[in-house]
C-alpha cells in the first residue's frame, strides 16, 4: 500500500497536529476527519481539502485511522476500528486503564491488525541520538512538568508519567521494574476527582538500575528533561529543546612542589541534533507498519511495559488512599 487513506478521529487541539502532518505527507492522504462538533470537524477538513463526518461509520473508504479523540473514548474507538480491520494510531494511552488497553491489544493481535500508540517522545531526535549513546545505565531521572491545561480530565499518571516511562523501559530493553514507590498530590480546584495533578514515581530492575520520574500539571513553565548516569558518564537530555549533553569528569595526576597533586576536570560533549518533527517520524514509522515493513507483533508487544508501570503506580496510590 503505497499511499494509504487516512482517517483522523478528534479535531482538538492534538488532533490538528496529526491533520497538518499528515496532509505534507507525501506518503499518506487525509481523507476523512471524524469529530461530533461540526464547527471544529469540518474547518479542519476543510482547511486540508479532506471530507467530515461526526461518527466513525463505515471505514470502507480509508486504509488506516489515527485516533486523537479525548482518552476517555478510546476504547469503544480502538474496539470498532479492530474490528473493521483497519491499521490503527492511538494516541497514548491506548485506554485509560491496563485492563482494557490490554484488551485491544489481544483484539489487535488475534485479528492481526497492526496497532501503535502515540509514545511521540520515542520519536525525539534528541532521544533518538542520547539512547545511542548510553551504555550501563545506573540510574535514569525524568521530569515532565507543565502548567495546567483544563481541557484534560484524565490525570498526570496517564497525561504525561507514560511517556518518561515508556522510554525508561525502551532504555533498559522493555524490562519491567521489581519495585514501584509512588507519591501522588492533588491540588487544583478544577481536577475532577481522583484525577492526580502531580506523580512521583520510583523504580527498582532486577538488574540493579534504579529511575525516576516526575510528572506535574501545576508547574508555571514546561519541562521535559531525562538524565541517565553510568559510572562514566552523564547524558542529559533537554527533550523540549532538543539537545544532548555528555558529561565526563576524570581526574589528572600533576607534579607539583612538594608531591603529586590531583585535578579534576569534567569533559563536556554536545552532539549536534538533527532529525524531522516527531510527529512526521511517526506517521512515516505508522506507514511502515501498515506496509509491512516494521514488526507489527513487535510494536504491540512494546506498548504494555509503560502502562502496566501507570497501572501499578495509580494502585499503590489507591492503597495509599485507603
Amino acid at each position: 500500500m503505497s499511499r494509504p487513506r487516512v482517517a483522523l478521529v478528534g479535531a482538538g487541539s492534538m488532533g490538528r497536529n496529526h491533520a497538518r502532518v499528515i496532509a505534507e505527507s507525501a506518503r499518506a492522504d487525509l481523507a476523512v476527519v471524524v469529530d461530533p462538533f461540526e464547527g471544529a470537524g469540518r474547518e479542519l477538513a476543510d482547511r486540508f481539502d479532506a471530507a467530515w463526518r461526526p461518527e466513525l461509520g463505515s471505514l470502507s473508504d480509508v486504509d488506516a485511522v489515527v485516533v486523537a479523540a479525548s482518552t476517555e473514548h478510546h476504547y469503544t474507538l480502538a474496539t470498532e476500528i479492530i474490528r473493521e480491520g483497519k491499521p490503527l494510531l492511538v494516541e497514548k494511552p491506548v485506554c485509560p486503564s491496563l485492563a482494557q488497553s490490554e484488551e485491544i491489544i489481544a483484539l489487535s493481535a488475534a485479528a492481526d491488525v497492526p496497532l501503535m500508540c502515540g509514545f511521540l517522545e520515542r520519536f525525539n531526535p534528541a532521544i533518538m541520538v542520547g539512547r545511542g549513546m548510553i551504555e550501563d545505565p545506573v540510574y535514569i531521572r525524568a521530569e515532565r512538568h507543565s502548567p495546567y491545561a483544563p481541557r484534560i480530565k484524565t490525570g498526570v499518571a496517564w497525561d504525561l508519567l507514560v511517556h518518561d516511562v515508556d522510554l525508561i523501559t525502551l532504555i533498559l530493553g522493555a524490562e519491567d521494574p521489581v519495585s514501584v514507590n509512588v507519591e501522588v498530590g492533588q491540588f487544583h480546584p478544577s481536577s475532577v476527582p481522583g484525577a492526580e495533578d502531580v506523580i512521583e514515581v520510583s523504580l527498582g530492575f532486577a538488574s540493579g538500575t534504579v529511575a525516576s520520574a516526575s510528572a506535574s500539571r501545576v508547574g508555571q513553565r514546561k519541562i521535559r528533561s531525562m538524565t541517565v548516569q553510568s559510572l562514566h558518564e552523564m547524558i542529559e537530555i533537554d527533550l523540549l529543546r532538543r539537545g544532548v549533553t555528555v558529561f565526563r569528569r576524570s581526574e589528572i595526576q600533576e607534579d607539583r612542589p612538594g608531591g603529586a597533586g590531583y585535578r579534576q576536570i569534567t569533559e563536556m560533549e554536545v552532539p549536534e541534533i538533527t532529525g524531522r518533527e516527531p510527529l512526521a517520524s511517526q506517521l512515516d514509522h505508522f506507514i511502515d507498519m501498515i506496509n509491512g515493513d516494521v514488526d507489527s507483533a513487535a510494536e504491540r508487544e512494546s506498548i504494555l511495559p509503560a502502562h502496566r508501570i501507570v497501572d501499578n503506580a495509580l494502585q499503590r496510590r489507591g492503597q495509599q488512599d485507603g
